[in-house]
């Protein structure tokens, strides 16, 4: 499992051959000539298209396959930025890539092992990604001269010898999807649609992966259009048979199921927003709290308020707001009504948020504020990932107004991500940041489902009565009178008899809740304020370092740890001593953080920014952190941190 990794072997890329037998879709044994089964370790695939294409829907198809047949896997969708652009052009691109293995995999893969391009566009976009030798199975149809003149092509790629260094596969997906579905009578537009799943078929046959999952969700999506749901199924039946028959595919491969990779327990595929958003209602159960979402739909967050709001059966209330400001006002609205208030957002949402969240802390009030960072400034990359929101989190809010931070760093961890930051703002009665990204959000994993006994006990006790006694024996509510071990503030539902209170954003006088502009009361309430997340009980950083005589700690945060352990991984596989350590809470650090920084010579802090949270370890700490960054959209790839890691090690 991808979160499991101090014991975990290398990744590894050796492969035998060996040969088995075929079988067709169901199970039948193939009729075809007998082929060659080659038994490799992992696999790397890309699905490449036009975004009309289902890309993506192909992509989801073949990773819950075979995560059902029990291999790890890891996912990159890369979606394009225009809600739908001219067909055929390169910005129009949307790809799907799938790393699976018999082993522990970290990473989506650096390079595709296969390229599926159903057009010139897709062959263009991502051709230089693939390594010489690899296989590229292209859609010939689309190989005209118009498509081709769109994305630049002078002479066909197909043709011109440009493509010599690879295994190309030329299949004319489009008139054989148009072939096989002839007896259903669909209009050649309507059938050139199934393309993608003749070429899911014909990777499915490739690859040995299960077939019946992938026709009962067929048959299942196009229910009310039963003609529609069958001629799928046939064009990815088709796919496979041509797999099978053809004398341009005269291997196929198999991965073995990873079965040493993963704990005993019931394991599916999850997204880092399906998890994160499974890990909000978790939350709200352990709490005994109904679940309230306020939201603004934006990219990449609207899958966790589309998710939510199919879950009223566990209390979840989703409210679709006119805009980011309504959304976290409403949520701290049902803080104070005695919810677990929730909003979530993307970057400009929460320049947006900032002044209510200001308010939530003045009101100490619980409110998780979830991130899904993408590419800014402004607008910047709605569909690809960034982490460039870390030091908005931190400061991005007028005066003295801290905010915990936690960040998850798979999408499985989403899910455990989600209960660790409700438990603070429970604990504490504050706001706490929730900064995933586009990258975990849409990426996913297998995740081993959790017993409930497992799971955290976060209820918490509500004011029923008066906490203080006054000199004259009068006993009232002070809505500030603080616990004594969290300097968390009492939570008085509304309507309680006796616990009136007032609330609002002007400073309140420490204890009675009153209006206070007294110099020393707002300094005393600042400093509080500060200790109370200072105090945040948060676990001691664990350090991976094998050897014990390392001189070099690599440290991340949230995403980047698969692409840094991967990294890692390589460095000791070749002989390279090298410590590693991630991040959780960012906000407030743990306490052993400062020691380890201290053990080591040199501290590499991969990002996906330009250096924040190394700048906020030198300030904190002053350790010259060495910062390496990228800003480009996507996450980093293994060998490039590798090397990267290298160079400062023996710099």
């Amino acid at each position: 499992m991808t979160s499991q990794v101090s014991s975990s072997p290398a990744e590894r890329a050796d492969d035998g051959a060996t040969v088995g037998e075929r079988r067709e879709p169901g199970g039948a044994p193939g009729t075809g000539p007998a082929k060659e089964v080659r038994q490799v370790d992992r696999v790397i695939i890309r699905f490449a298209g036009d975004s009309g294409d289902g890309m993506q829907l192909t992509g989801d198809r073949f990773t819950s396959e075979t995560a059902s047949f029990g291999n790890d896997l890891s996912t990159l969708p890369n979606f394009p930025a225009e809600i739908r652009a001219p067909a055929g052009t390169l910005p129009g691109v949307s790809s799907f890539q799938l790393h699976f293995a018999d082993h522990d995999i970290l990473t989506p893969g650096d390079a595709p092992n296969v390229l599926v391009a159903m057009n010139p566009a897709a062959l263009k976009a991502n051709i230089a990604d693939v390594p010489r030798g690899a296989d590229v199975i292209v859609n010939t149809d689309e190989f005209t001269k118009r498509p081709m003149a769109k994305v630049g092509y002078a002479t066909s790629p197909l043709e011109d010898g440009s493509l010599d260094a690879y295994q190309v596969h030329p299949v004319p997906l489009t008139t054989l999807t148009i072939e096989a579905l002839k007896e259903f009578g669909l209009s050649r537009k309507e059938a050139e649609r199934s393309k993608n799943m003749f070429a899911l078929g014909l990777l499915s046959w490739m690859y040995h992966r299960p077939t019946e999952g992938t026709e009962k969700f067929l048959r299942a999506k196009f229910a009310k259009k039963p003609e529609i749901a069958e001629a799928n199924v046939a064009a990815f039946r088709a796919g496979w048979n041509f797999g099978e028959t053809t004398e341009d595919f005269g291997v196929s491969y198999q991965v073995a199921p990873a079965t040493q990779a993963f704990p005993t327990g019931t394991y599916r595929n999850i997204s880092g927003n399906l998890a994160l958003s499974y890990g909000l209602i978790a939350a709200s159960q352990q709490a005994d709290l109904p679940l309230y979402l306020g939201s603004y739909p934006i990219t990449p967050a609207s899958d966790i308020l589309h998710e939510l709001s199919r879950h009223k059966n566990f209390g979840v209330r989703t409210f679709q707001a006119e805009d980011e400001i309504a959304g976290i006002g409403a949520a701290l609205g049902a803080a104070f009504g005695g919810q677990l208030g929730v909003t979530t957002t993307s970057g400009p949402g929460v320049a947006l948020k900032s002044e209510t969240i200001g308010l939530a802390v003045s009101l100490e009030l619980p409110l998780l504020i979830v991130d899904i960072q993408r590419g800014g400034p402004s607008t910047g990359l709605p569909t690809k990932t960034e982490q460039a929101d870390l030091l908005q989190a931190m400061y991005g809010r007028n005066g003295e107004a801290p905010v915990p931070v936690v960040a998850p760093r798979t999408p499985a961890d989403c899910f455990d991500a989600a209960l660790d930051a409700a438990r603070i703002a429970l604990t504490y009665r504050t706001p706490v940041f929730l900064l995933s990204d586009g990258y975990l959000a849409n990426g996913s994993e297998p995740w081993r489902v959790p017993d409930v006994e497992e799971l955290p006990d976060l209820r918490v006790r509500f004011q029923t009565g008066p906490n203080h006694t006054l000199a004259d024996g009068t006993e009232v509510f002070w809505p500030y009178k603080r616990d004594p071990q969290t300097l968390a503030r009492p939570w008085a539902v509304p309507g309680t008899p006796g616990l009136e209170h007032r609330i609002g954003g002007i400073e309140k006088q420490d204890g009675t809740g009153n209006i206070s502009y007294d110099p020393a009361n707002h300094d005393f309430m600042v400093r509080t304020r500060q200790a109370k997340v200072d105090g945040i009980e948060v676990p001691d950083l664990e350090v991976d370092d094998l050897t014990g005589d390392a001189a070099t700690l690599v440290l991340g945060w949230g995403s980047t740890y698969g692409p840094i352990t991967a990294a890692v991984r390589r460095l000791r596989t070749a002989g390279v001593p090298v410590a590693q350590a991630h991040l959780r809470h960012l906000n407030p650090f743990p306490r052993n953080l400062g020691q380890v920084l201290a053990r080591y010579d040199k501290v590499v802090v991969p990002e996906m920014n330009l250096g924040q949270l190394a700048t906020l370890l030198r300030a904190k700490y002053l350790v010259d952190t060495h910062s390496y960054t990228q800003v480009n959209g996507m996450p980093f790839k293994a060998e490039q941190l590798a090397t990267a890691l290298r160079e400062v090690i023996d710099d």
